[in-house]
Protein backbone atom coordinates (compact mmCIF):
# COMPACT_ATOMS: atom_id res chain seq x y z
CA UNK A 1 0.00 0.00 0.00
CA UNK A 2 1.17 3.43 -1.28
CA UNK A 3 2.20 5.66 1.65
CA UNK A 4 0.22 8.71 1.44
CA UNK A 5 1.31 10.89 5.00
CA UNK A 6 5.01 12.52 4.76
CA UNK A 7 6.80 13.19 8.14
CA UNK A 8 8.63 16.69 8.54
CA UNK A 9 12.34 14.89 9.83
CA UNK A 10 14.14 18.21 10.59
CA UNK A 11 13.04 18.32 14.73
CA UNK A 12 14.59 14.38 15.13
CA UNK A 13 17.29 15.22 16.72
CA UNK A 14 20.04 12.74 17.18
CA UNK A 15 20.08 9.16 15.83
CA UNK A 16 20.88 7.51 19.21
CA UNK A 17 19.64 5.26 21.48
CA UNK A 18 18.65 7.90 24.26
CA UNK A 19 17.00 9.92 21.44
CA UNK A 20 14.22 6.92 20.21
CA UNK A 21 11.18 7.54 21.62
CA UNK A 22 9.14 4.98 23.64
CA UNK A 23 5.70 4.31 23.77
CA UNK A 24 4.61 2.07 26.96
CA UNK A 25 0.63 1.48 27.50
CA UNK A 26 -0.16 0.45 30.89
CA UNK A 27 -3.76 0.18 30.58
CA UNK A 28 -6.25 1.32 28.02
CA UNK A 29 -5.39 -1.56 25.66
CA UNK A 30 -8.43 -3.57 24.89
CA UNK A 31 -10.49 -3.21 27.96
CA UNK A 32 -12.24 0.14 28.16
CA UNK A 33 -10.81 2.06 31.47
CA UNK A 34 -7.55 2.46 33.23
CA UNK A 35 -5.83 4.40 30.57
CA UNK A 36 -2.30 5.49 31.29
CA UNK A 37 0.36 6.17 28.34
CA UNK A 38 3.91 6.20 29.14
CA UNK A 39 6.32 8.14 26.45
CA UNK A 40 9.78 7.80 27.17
CA UNK A 41 12.80 9.98 25.37
CA UNK A 42 15.90 11.14 26.40
CA UNK A 43 15.25 9.29 29.08
CA UNK A 44 12.68 10.97 30.65
CA UNK A 45 9.38 9.79 31.08
CA UNK A 46 6.04 11.31 30.43
CA UNK A 47 2.73 9.80 32.01
CA UNK A 48 -0.48 10.77 30.14
CA UNK A 49 -3.79 10.07 32.40
CA UNK A 50 -4.22 7.58 35.03
CA UNK A 51 -7.84 6.12 35.13
CA UNK A 52 -9.45 3.54 37.02
CA UNK A 53 -11.50 0.77 35.53
CA UNK A 54 -14.63 -0.55 37.32
CA UNK A 55 -14.78 -4.57 38.34
CA UNK A 56 -15.95 -7.23 35.76
CA UNK A 57 -18.60 -9.59 37.35
CA UNK A 58 -16.32 -12.08 38.42
CA UNK A 59 -14.36 -9.56 40.55
CA UNK A 60 -16.24 -10.60 43.43
CA UNK A 61 -16.22 -7.58 46.20
CA UNK A 62 -13.31 -5.61 44.27
CA UNK A 63 -14.07 -2.01 44.06
CA UNK A 64 -12.38 -0.57 41.43
CA UNK A 65 -9.37 -1.61 39.23
CA UNK A 66 -6.15 0.54 38.37
CA UNK A 67 -3.11 0.16 36.28
CA UNK A 68 0.31 -1.88 37.75
CA UNK A 69 2.89 1.18 38.03
CA UNK A 70 5.74 -1.49 39.04
CA UNK A 71 7.26 0.37 36.13
CA UNK A 72 6.68 4.15 37.01
CA UNK A 73 8.18 3.13 40.38
CA UNK A 74 11.65 1.80 39.06
CA UNK A 75 12.03 4.56 36.94
CA UNK A 76 10.16 7.18 39.00
CA UNK A 77 13.02 9.82 39.01
CA UNK A 78 12.93 10.00 35.26
CA UNK A 79 9.17 11.01 35.55
CA UNK A 80 8.67 15.07 34.61
CA UNK A 81 4.75 14.73 35.49
CA UNK A 82 1.49 13.24 34.50
CA UNK A 83 -0.97 15.03 32.29
CA UNK A 84 -4.74 14.58 32.25
CA UNK A 85 -6.78 14.92 28.87
CA UNK A 86 -10.06 15.25 30.65
CA UNK A 87 -11.80 14.73 33.99
CA UNK A 88 -13.65 11.09 33.58
CA UNK A 89 -12.93 8.41 36.20
CA UNK A 90 -11.17 6.42 33.77
CA UNK A 91 -8.48 9.00 33.41
CA UNK A 92 -7.71 10.43 36.53
CA UNK A 93 -9.76 8.08 38.90
CA UNK A 94 -6.44 6.18 39.43
CA UNK A 95 -4.50 9.40 41.20
CA UNK A 96 -5.76 8.91 44.76
CA UNK A 97 -3.99 5.63 44.39
CA UNK A 98 -0.33 6.22 42.76
CA UNK A 99 0.35 9.54 43.77
CA UNK A 100 1.07 8.52 47.50
CA UNK A 101 3.62 6.27 45.91
CA UNK A 102 4.92 8.26 43.22
CA UNK A 103 5.79 12.18 44.34
CA UNK A 104 5.04 13.64 40.61
CA UNK A 105 3.38 16.98 39.94
CA UNK A 106 -0.05 16.65 37.70
CA UNK A 107 -0.97 19.05 34.84
CA UNK A 108 -4.74 19.51 34.26
CA UNK A 109 -7.30 22.45 32.58
CA UNK A 110 -9.01 23.97 35.20
CA UNK A 111 -12.28 21.93 34.97
CA UNK A 112 -10.14 18.53 34.82
CA UNK A 113 -7.63 19.94 37.90
CA UNK A 114 -10.38 20.96 39.91
CA UNK A 115 -12.66 17.46 40.06
CA UNK A 116 -8.96 16.26 40.74
CA UNK A 117 -8.96 18.28 43.38
CA UNK A 118 -12.17 17.06 44.56
CA UNK A 119 -11.31 13.07 44.15
CA UNK A 120 -8.18 13.99 45.98
CA UNK A 121 -9.83 15.78 49.05
CA UNK A 122 -11.88 12.63 49.50
CA UNK A 123 -8.75 10.50 50.07
CA UNK A 124 -7.42 12.93 52.26
CA UNK A 125 -4.37 13.86 49.99
CA UNK A 126 -4.29 17.15 48.59
CA UNK A 127 -2.15 18.81 51.18
CA UNK A 128 0.70 16.67 49.63
CA UNK A 129 -0.37 16.67 46.15
CA UNK A 130 1.63 18.90 43.29
CA UNK A 131 -1.12 20.26 40.97
CA UNK A 132 -0.81 22.87 38.34
CA UNK A 133 -3.72 24.07 35.65
CA UNK A 134 -2.58 25.33 32.04
CA UNK A 135 -5.17 26.64 29.50
CA UNK A 136 -4.99 24.69 26.12
CA UNK A 137 -3.89 27.64 23.82
CA UNK A 138 -0.58 27.86 26.04
CA UNK A 139 2.67 25.52 25.95
CA UNK A 140 4.67 23.74 28.49
CA UNK A 141 7.83 23.01 28.78
CA UNK A 142 8.53 19.78 31.43
CA UNK A 143 11.89 18.29 31.12
CA UNK A 144 12.75 17.60 27.36
CA UNK A 145 9.50 17.32 26.39
CA UNK A 146 7.58 19.88 24.40
CA UNK A 147 3.32 19.68 25.06
CA UNK A 148 1.34 22.00 23.17
CA UNK A 149 -2.79 21.00 23.73
CA UNK A 150 -6.03 20.87 21.26
CA UNK A 151 -9.35 21.32 22.50
CA UNK A 152 -11.79 18.75 22.00
CA UNK A 153 -15.34 17.66 22.23
CA UNK A 154 -16.66 14.66 24.60
CA UNK A 155 -18.73 14.67 27.00
CA UNK A 156 -17.71 16.75 29.76
CA UNK A 157 -15.89 20.37 29.06
CA UNK A 158 -12.28 20.87 29.37
CA UNK A 159 -11.35 18.08 27.05
CA UNK A 160 -8.08 18.18 25.35
CA UNK A 161 -5.69 16.19 23.10
CA UNK A 162 -2.06 16.30 24.16
CA UNK A 163 0.95 16.49 21.61
CA UNK A 164 4.23 15.89 22.82
CA UNK A 165 7.66 17.47 21.12
CA UNK A 166 10.43 14.80 21.59
CA UNK A 167 13.89 14.42 20.04
CA UNK A 168 12.60 11.64 17.74
CA UNK A 169 9.31 13.12 16.77
CA UNK A 170 5.51 14.67 17.57
CA UNK A 171 3.61 12.26 19.37
CA UNK A 172 -0.25 13.22 19.64
CA UNK A 173 -2.75 11.65 22.41
CA UNK A 174 -6.31 12.50 21.13
CA UNK A 175 -7.86 11.58 24.69
CA UNK A 176 -11.54 11.12 24.57
CA UNK A 177 -13.11 13.05 21.41
CA UNK A 178 -15.71 13.66 18.95
CA UNK A 179 -16.13 16.56 16.14
CA UNK A 180 -19.47 18.14 17.61
CA UNK A 181 -20.46 20.90 14.90
CA UNK A 182 -23.07 22.19 17.71
CA UNK A 183 -21.36 21.76 21.06
CA UNK A 184 -23.59 22.87 24.15
CA UNK A 185 -20.68 25.08 25.04
CA UNK A 186 -20.38 27.06 21.59
CA UNK A 187 -16.58 25.48 21.73
CA UNK A 188 -16.31 23.50 19.02
CA UNK A 189 -12.80 20.89 18.06
CA UNK A 190 -9.77 23.17 17.37
CA UNK A 191 -9.64 22.31 13.74
CA UNK A 192 -6.57 24.60 13.40
CA UNK A 193 -4.33 23.46 15.53
CA UNK A 194 -4.85 19.83 14.69
CA UNK A 195 -4.44 20.81 11.05
CA UNK A 196 -1.05 22.50 11.91
CA UNK A 197 -0.07 19.75 13.84
CA UNK A 198 -0.36 17.70 10.50
CA UNK A 199 1.49 19.99 7.81
CA UNK A 200 4.64 20.17 10.60
CA UNK A 201 4.55 16.11 10.86
CA UNK A 202 3.17 13.58 13.90
CA UNK A 203 5.31 10.59 14.09
CA UNK A 204 2.69 8.94 16.32
CA UNK A 205 -1.32 8.92 17.21
CA UNK A 206 -2.48 7.33 20.47
CA UNK A 207 -6.46 7.73 18.97
CA UNK A 208 -9.84 6.53 21.08
CA UNK A 209 -10.93 3.98 19.11
CA UNK A 210 -14.67 3.28 21.71
CA UNK A 211 -16.62 3.73 18.48
CA UNK A 212 -14.60 1.80 15.41
CA UNK A 213 -17.46 -0.17 15.12
CA UNK A 214 -20.48 2.35 14.33
CA UNK A 215 -20.46 3.85 10.75
CA UNK A 216 -21.11 7.54 10.54
CA UNK A 217 -20.78 10.12 12.87
CA UNK A 218 -21.64 10.65 16.49
CA UNK A 219 -24.32 13.19 16.62
CA UNK A 220 -24.62 16.55 18.39
CA UNK A 221 -24.69 16.50 22.19
CA UNK A 222 -27.54 19.21 21.61
CA UNK A 223 -29.40 16.54 20.29
CA UNK A 224 -29.95 15.13 23.60
CA UNK A 225 -30.92 18.98 24.57
CA UNK A 226 -34.06 18.72 22.19
CA UNK A 227 -35.21 15.45 23.49
CA UNK A 228 -34.96 16.55 27.15
CA UNK A 229 -37.06 19.56 26.69
CA UNK A 230 -39.65 17.60 24.57
CA UNK A 231 -39.87 15.47 27.36
CA UNK A 232 -40.61 17.85 29.58
CA UNK A 233 -43.21 18.97 27.74
CA UNK A 234 -45.07 16.16 28.21
CA UNK A 235 -44.46 14.99 31.83
CA UNK A 236 -46.97 15.66 34.16
CA UNK A 237 -45.39 14.50 37.06
CA UNK A 238 -42.07 14.49 38.91
CA UNK A 239 -38.93 14.08 36.07
CA UNK A 240 -35.67 11.84 37.43
CA UNK A 241 -33.33 11.94 34.97
CA UNK A 242 -30.16 9.56 35.71
CA UNK A 243 -26.49 10.14 33.93
CA UNK A 244 -22.76 9.73 34.23
CA UNK A 245 -22.36 12.51 37.17
CA UNK A 246 -19.50 14.05 34.76
CA UNK A 247 -21.72 14.54 32.06
CA UNK A 248 -22.14 18.33 33.23
CA UNK A 249 -23.20 19.15 28.96
CA UNK A 250 -26.29 17.16 29.61
CA UNK A 251 -26.84 18.23 33.06
CA UNK A 252 -26.50 21.64 32.00
CA UNK A 253 -29.23 21.20 28.96
CA UNK A 254 -31.56 19.10 31.94
CA UNK A 255 -30.97 22.39 33.99
CA UNK A 256 -32.20 24.78 31.05
CA UNK A 257 -35.18 22.50 30.34
CA UNK A 258 -35.85 23.30 34.16
CA UNK A 259 -35.18 26.91 33.80
CA UNK A 260 -37.74 26.92 30.73
CA UNK A 261 -40.56 24.73 31.99
CA UNK A 262 -40.23 26.38 35.83
CA UNK A 263 -39.50 23.83 37.79
CA UNK A 264 -37.19 22.95 40.78
CA UNK A 265 -33.58 21.11 40.33
CA UNK A 266 -32.34 18.94 43.42
CA UNK A 267 -29.45 16.75 42.81
CA UNK A 268 -28.75 13.09 44.70
CA UNK A 269 -25.51 11.22 44.88
CA UNK A 270 -22.70 11.20 45.99
CA UNK A 271 -20.79 11.87 42.71
CA UNK A 272 -23.47 13.60 41.21
CA UNK A 273 -23.34 16.64 44.09
CA UNK A 274 -19.71 16.66 43.99
CA UNK A 275 -19.20 17.38 40.21
CA UNK A 276 -22.14 19.82 40.52
CA UNK A 277 -20.63 21.40 43.23
CA UNK A 278 -17.07 21.90 41.35
CA UNK A 279 -18.95 22.80 38.01
CA UNK A 280 -20.61 25.28 39.87
CA UNK A 281 -18.26 27.10 41.75
CA UNK A 282 -15.31 26.93 38.49
CA UNK A 283 -18.70 27.97 36.38
CA UNK A 284 -19.33 25.49 33.83
CA UNK A 285 -22.64 25.36 34.88
CA UNK A 286 -25.26 28.35 34.36
CA UNK A 287 -27.96 27.88 36.59
CA UNK A 288 -30.90 30.09 36.91
CA UNK A 289 -31.65 31.75 40.30
CA UNK A 290 -33.73 30.01 42.78
CA UNK A 291 -33.66 26.64 40.46
CA UNK A 292 -31.35 24.53 42.39
CA UNK A 293 -32.57 23.25 45.88
CA UNK A 294 -32.13 20.55 48.29
CA UNK A 295 -33.57 17.33 47.96
CA UNK A 296 -36.22 18.14 51.00
CA UNK A 297 -37.02 21.37 49.46
CA UNK A 298 -38.03 19.70 46.78
CA UNK A 299 -40.34 16.84 47.83
CA UNK A 300 -42.53 19.37 49.67
CA UNK A 301 -43.13 20.81 46.23
CA UNK A 302 -45.95 19.69 43.74
CA UNK A 303 -44.43 17.34 41.33
CA UNK A 304 -44.87 18.65 38.29
CA UNK A 305 -42.92 21.40 39.46
CA UNK A 306 -39.78 18.78 40.63
CA UNK A 307 -36.69 17.26 38.79
CA UNK A 308 -34.35 14.87 40.56
CA UNK A 309 -30.86 14.86 39.17
CA UNK A 310 -28.92 11.76 40.06
CA UNK A 311 -26.15 9.03 39.68
CA UNK A 312 -27.24 5.38 38.70
CA UNK A 313 -27.25 5.16 35.07
CA UNK A 314 -25.22 1.97 34.77
CA UNK A 315 -27.34 0.07 37.49
CA UNK A 316 -24.85 -0.04 40.05
CA UNK A 317 -25.63 -1.85 43.66
CA UNK A 318 -25.61 1.47 45.91
CA UNK A 319 -26.14 4.15 43.21
CA UNK A 320 -28.83 6.19 44.66
CA UNK A 321 -31.57 5.07 41.16
CA UNK A 322 -30.85 1.66 41.97
CA UNK A 323 -31.68 2.38 45.76
CA UNK A 324 -34.59 4.55 44.50
CA UNK A 325 -35.95 1.68 42.20
CA UNK A 326 -35.99 -0.78 45.11
CA UNK A 327 -37.72 1.57 47.46
CA UNK A 328 -34.30 1.91 49.57
CA UNK A 329 -33.70 5.50 49.48
CA UNK A 330 -34.32 7.46 52.35
CA UNK A 331 -35.24 10.52 50.66
CA UNK A 332 -37.09 9.38 47.29
CA UNK A 333 -39.58 7.05 46.38
CA UNK A 334 -41.30 6.49 43.13
CA UNK A 335 -44.86 7.55 42.68
CA UNK A 336 -47.19 6.48 40.16
CA UNK A 337 -46.66 8.54 37.46
CA UNK A 338 -43.12 9.65 37.87
CA UNK A 339 -40.95 9.92 34.66
CA UNK A 340 -37.63 8.25 34.93
CA UNK A 341 -35.18 9.46 32.18
CA UNK A 342 -31.81 6.93 32.19
CA UNK A 343 -29.92 9.28 30.09
CA UNK A 344 -26.72 6.75 29.30
CA UNK A 345 -25.77 3.70 27.00
CA UNK A 346 -24.46 0.81 29.75
CA UNK A 347 -20.98 -0.03 29.77
CA UNK A 348 -20.06 -3.47 28.25
CA UNK A 349 -20.90 -5.87 31.31
CA UNK A 350 -23.87 -3.35 32.88
CA UNK A 351 -26.63 -4.47 30.63
CA UNK A 352 -28.12 -6.81 33.21
CA UNK A 353 -27.76 -3.88 36.12
CA UNK A 354 -29.61 -1.60 34.50
CA UNK A 355 -32.24 -4.22 33.10
CA UNK A 356 -32.87 -4.91 36.38
CA UNK A 357 -33.52 -0.87 37.57
CA UNK A 358 -35.46 -0.56 34.68
CA UNK A 359 -37.44 -3.54 35.69
CA UNK A 360 -38.24 -2.12 38.97
CA UNK A 361 -39.01 1.28 38.06
CA UNK A 362 -41.74 -0.19 35.81
CA UNK A 363 -42.88 -2.21 38.65
CA UNK A 364 -43.27 0.86 40.50
CA UNK A 365 -45.32 2.62 38.51
CA UNK A 366 -43.14 5.04 36.86
CA UNK A 367 -42.89 6.00 33.05
CA UNK A 368 -39.11 5.05 32.04
CA UNK A 369 -37.07 6.03 29.20
CA UNK A 370 -34.04 5.34 28.07
CA UNK A 371 -31.55 4.92 25.27
CA UNK A 372 -32.83 2.20 23.29
CA UNK A 373 -36.39 3.96 22.75
CA UNK A 374 -35.33 7.26 23.15
CA UNK A 375 -33.21 10.35 22.49
CA UNK A 376 -31.70 10.57 25.29
CA UNK A 377 -28.21 10.39 24.93
CA UNK A 378 -25.61 10.36 22.40
CA UNK A 379 -21.72 9.14 22.67
CA UNK A 380 -18.96 11.05 23.80
CA UNK A 381 -16.93 9.58 21.45
CA UNK A 382 -16.17 9.65 17.80
CA UNK A 383 -17.49 7.22 15.40
CA UNK A 384 -15.91 6.00 12.24
CA UNK A 385 -15.95 9.24 10.33
CA UNK A 386 -15.07 11.46 13.30
CA UNK A 387 -11.96 8.88 13.32
CA UNK A 388 -10.92 9.09 10.09
CA UNK A 389 -11.29 12.68 10.54
CA UNK A 390 -8.84 12.81 12.96
CA UNK A 391 -6.75 10.95 11.48
CA UNK A 392 -6.85 13.12 7.85
CA UNK A 393 -5.84 16.44 10.12
CA UNK A 394 -3.11 15.03 11.73
CA UNK A 395 -1.64 12.94 9.17
CA UNK A 396 0.80 10.52 11.28
CA UNK A 397 3.34 7.93 10.21
CA UNK A 398 2.58 5.63 12.66
CA UNK A 399 -1.10 4.89 14.66
CA UNK A 400 -1.35 3.14 17.73
CA UNK A 401 -5.56 2.32 18.38
CA UNK A 402 -5.86 2.73 21.95
CA UNK A 403 -8.97 3.30 24.65
CA UNK A 404 -11.05 0.50 23.21
CA UNK A 405 -11.91 -3.44 23.39
CA UNK A 406 -9.71 -5.79 20.77
CA UNK A 407 -12.61 -5.54 18.52
CA UNK A 408 -12.60 -1.75 18.73
CA UNK A 409 -8.70 -1.37 18.19
CA UNK A 410 -8.84 -3.66 14.66
CA UNK A 411 -11.81 -1.94 13.69
CA UNK A 412 -9.76 1.25 14.37
CA UNK A 413 -6.53 -0.26 12.46
CA UNK A 414 -8.76 -1.48 9.43
CA UNK A 415 -10.20 2.61 9.30
CA UNK A 416 -6.44 3.71 9.64
CA UNK A 417 -5.63 1.85 6.23
CA UNK A 418 -8.80 3.15 4.43
CA UNK A 419 -7.20 6.51 4.95
CA UNK A 420 -3.70 5.91 3.59
CA UNK A 421 -1.73 4.71 6.57
CA UNK A 422 0.47 1.61 5.75
CA UNK A 423 -1.21 -1.80 7.43
CA UNK A 424 2.69 -1.97 8.99
CA UNK A 425 2.69 1.14 10.54
CA UNK A 426 -0.53 0.36 12.80
CA UNK A 427 0.75 -1.46 15.93
CA UNK A 428 -2.01 -3.26 17.88
CA UNK A 429 -0.68 -3.30 20.96
CA UNK A 430 -0.95 -5.04 24.70
CA UNK A 431 -0.57 -3.19 27.96
CA UNK A 432 3.39 -3.15 29.19
CA UNK A 433 3.80 -3.78 25.24
CA UNK A 434 7.19 -1.02 24.60
CA UNK A 435 7.03 0.38 20.96
CA UNK A 436 10.07 2.02 19.67
CA UNK A 437 10.31 4.47 16.98
CA UNK A 438 12.67 6.64 15.61
CA UNK A 439 12.13 9.42 12.79
CA UNK A 440 11.35 6.58 10.28
CA UNK A 441 11.24 3.18 12.04
CA UNK A 442 8.99 1.44 14.49
CA UNK A 443 9.20 -1.76 16.23
CA UNK A 444 7.79 -3.24 19.37
CA UNK A 445 11.09 -3.53 21.63
CA UNK A 446 9.78 -5.96 24.26
CA UNK A 447 7.79 -5.59 27.34
CA UNK A 448 7.40 -4.65 31.08
CA UNK A 449 5.44 -5.05 33.81
CA UNK A 450 1.78 -4.23 33.11
CA UNK A 451 -1.22 -5.64 34.35
CA UNK A 452 -4.57 -4.82 36.95
CA UNK A 453 -4.29 -3.88 40.58
CA UNK A 454 -7.24 -4.26 42.51
CA UNK A 455 -8.81 -1.85 44.88
CA UNK A 456 -11.06 -3.41 47.74
CA UNK A 457 -11.93 -0.82 50.66
CA UNK A 458 -8.72 0.48 51.89
CA UNK A 459 -6.53 -2.32 50.27
CA UNK A 460 -4.92 -1.50 46.84
CA UNK A 461 -3.22 -4.74 45.75
CA UNK A 462 -3.54 -7.08 48.31
CA UNK A 463 -6.58 -8.84 46.87
CA UNK A 464 -5.30 -11.39 44.06
CA UNK A 465 -6.44 -14.21 41.78
CA UNK A 466 -6.19 -16.56 44.51
CA UNK A 467 -8.47 -14.56 46.70
CA UNK A 468 -10.62 -14.13 43.84
CA UNK A 469 -10.97 -17.75 43.41
CA UNK A 470 -11.55 -18.19 46.90
CA UNK A 471 -14.71 -15.73 46.41
CA UNK A 472 -15.95 -17.07 43.51
CA UNK A 473 -15.71 -21.11 45.12
CA UNK A 474 -17.69 -19.06 48.53
CA UNK A 475 -20.28 -17.53 46.22
CA UNK A 476 -20.77 -20.53 43.73
CA UNK A 477 -20.85 -23.55 46.15
CA UNK A 478 -20.51 -22.53 49.64
CA UNK A 479 -18.33 -23.43 53.04
CA UNK A 480 -18.07 -26.55 54.98
CA UNK A 481 -15.63 -26.07 58.22
CA UNK A 482 -14.16 -29.33 59.82
CA UNK A 483 -13.00 -28.74 63.82
CA UNK A 484 -11.69 -31.18 65.64
CA UNK A 485 -8.78 -31.69 68.46
CA UNK A 486 -6.18 -33.59 68.25
CA UNK A 487 -3.42 -34.95 70.67
CA UNK A 488 0.39 -33.70 69.74
CA UNK A 489 2.06 -36.73 71.05
CA UNK A 490 -0.14 -39.19 69.02
CA UNK A 491 -2.08 -37.11 66.44
CA UNK A 492 -5.28 -38.89 67.40
CA UNK A 493 -8.59 -37.03 67.12
CA UNK A 494 -10.00 -36.55 71.07
CA UNK A 495 -12.54 -34.08 69.77
CA UNK A 496 -14.54 -34.06 66.81
CA UNK A 497 -14.85 -33.91 63.90
CA UNK A 498 -17.57 -31.53 63.90
CA UNK A 499 -18.50 -30.35 60.58
CA UNK A 500 -20.14 -26.77 59.89
CA UNK A 501 -21.94 -25.54 56.67
CA UNK A 502 -22.23 -22.00 55.23
CA UNK A 503 -23.79 -21.45 51.65
CA UNK A 504 -23.33 -25.15 50.95
CA UNK A 505 -26.75 -27.39 52.57
CA UNK A 506 -29.08 -26.21 55.27
CA UNK A 507 -27.57 -28.96 58.15
CA UNK A 508 -31.31 -29.81 59.39
CA UNK A 509 -32.34 -30.83 55.84
CA UNK A 510 -29.31 -32.71 55.09
CA UNK A 511 -28.07 -34.54 58.71
CA UNK A 512 -27.83 -37.82 56.82
CA UNK A 513 -25.02 -36.04 54.51
CA UNK A 514 -23.68 -34.70 56.91
CA UNK A 515 -23.37 -37.48 59.20
CA UNK A 516 -22.00 -39.93 56.48
CA UNK A 517 -19.49 -36.79 55.91
CA UNK A 518 -18.14 -36.81 59.09
CA UNK A 519 -17.86 -40.40 59.14
CA UNK A 520 -15.72 -40.64 55.86
CA UNK A 521 -13.32 -37.82 57.79
CA UNK A 522 -13.04 -39.90 61.14
CA UNK A 523 -12.11 -42.98 59.01
CA UNK A 524 -9.76 -41.07 56.90
CA UNK A 525 -7.87 -39.55 60.08
CA UNK A 526 -7.87 -43.17 61.98
CA UNK A 527 -5.95 -44.20 58.95
CA UNK A 528 -3.36 -41.89 58.92
CA UNK A 529 -2.76 -41.22 62.81
CA UNK A 530 0.35 -42.90 64.17
CA UNK A 531 2.44 -42.32 67.40
CA UNK A 532 5.28 -40.53 65.98
CA UNK A 533 3.19 -37.86 64.83
CA UNK A 534 4.77 -34.36 65.00
CA UNK A 535 2.88 -31.14 64.12
CA UNK A 536 4.62 -30.31 61.43
CA UNK A 537 2.84 -32.69 59.61
CA UNK A 538 -0.64 -31.12 59.75
CA UNK A 539 -0.60 -29.52 56.83
CA UNK A 540 -0.88 -32.99 55.58
CA UNK A 541 -3.06 -34.30 57.36
CA UNK A 542 -4.98 -30.96 56.66
CA UNK A 543 -4.98 -32.11 52.73
CA UNK A 544 -5.69 -35.88 53.54
CA UNK A 545 -9.29 -34.42 55.06
CA UNK A 546 -9.87 -31.97 52.52
CA UNK A 547 -9.56 -34.16 49.22
CA UNK A 548 -11.21 -37.01 51.26
CA UNK A 549 -14.40 -34.98 52.26
CA UNK A 550 -14.07 -32.99 48.75
CA UNK A 551 -14.51 -36.17 47.00
CA UNK A 552 -17.42 -37.80 49.00
CA UNK A 553 -19.38 -34.31 48.48
CA UNK A 554 -19.08 -34.28 44.57
CA UNK A 555 -19.57 -37.73 44.34
CA UNK A 556 -22.74 -37.09 46.35
CA UNK A 557 -23.85 -33.48 45.12
CA UNK A 558 -21.81 -32.57 42.05
CA UNK A 559 -20.78 -29.22 44.00
CA UNK A 560 -17.53 -28.30 44.85
CA UNK A 561 -17.64 -26.11 48.40
CA UNK A 562 -14.33 -24.37 50.17
CA UNK A 563 -13.09 -27.01 52.93
CA UNK A 564 -11.37 -25.36 55.34
CA UNK A 565 -10.21 -27.94 58.76
CA UNK A 566 -9.48 -26.52 62.07
CA UNK A 567 -7.10 -28.89 63.87
CA UNK A 568 -6.87 -27.77 67.90
CA UNK A 569 -4.11 -28.99 69.82
CA UNK A 570 -5.46 -30.85 73.12
CA UNK A 571 -3.26 -29.59 75.78
CA UNK A 572 -1.05 -32.12 78.81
Amino acid sequence: MKKHFSYNKKATGKDEIGDKLQIIPLGGIGEIGKNMYVIRCQDEILVIDAGLAFPSDEMLGIDVVIPDISYLLENRDKIRGIVLTHGHEDHIGALPYILPQLDVPVYATKLTLGLTREKLREHNLLEDSRLYTFDPQEKLHLGNFKLEFFRTNHSIPDSVGVAVHTAAGTVVCTGDFKFDQTPVNDRPTDYYRLSKLGEKGVLVVLSDSTNAERPGYTLSEKEVGVAIMDIFHTAKQRIILATFASNIHRIQQVIDAACYYRRKVAVVGRSMENVVKVANELGYLQVCEGTMVDIDELNSLPPEQAVILTTGSQGEPMSALTRISMSEHKKVEIMPGDTVIIAATPIPGNEKLVSRTIDNLFKRGANVIYERVSGVHVSGHGSQEDLKLMLNLLKPLYLIPVHGEYRHLIHHAKLATKVGIPEENIFIAENGQILEFTADSGRPAGSVTAGRVLVDGLGVGDVGNIVLRDRRILSQDGILIVVMTVDPLTNKVVAGPEIFSRGFVYVRESEKLMEEAREHVTRCLEKNSNNNGRRSEWGLLKSLIRDTLSRYVWEKTRRRPMILPIIMEASH
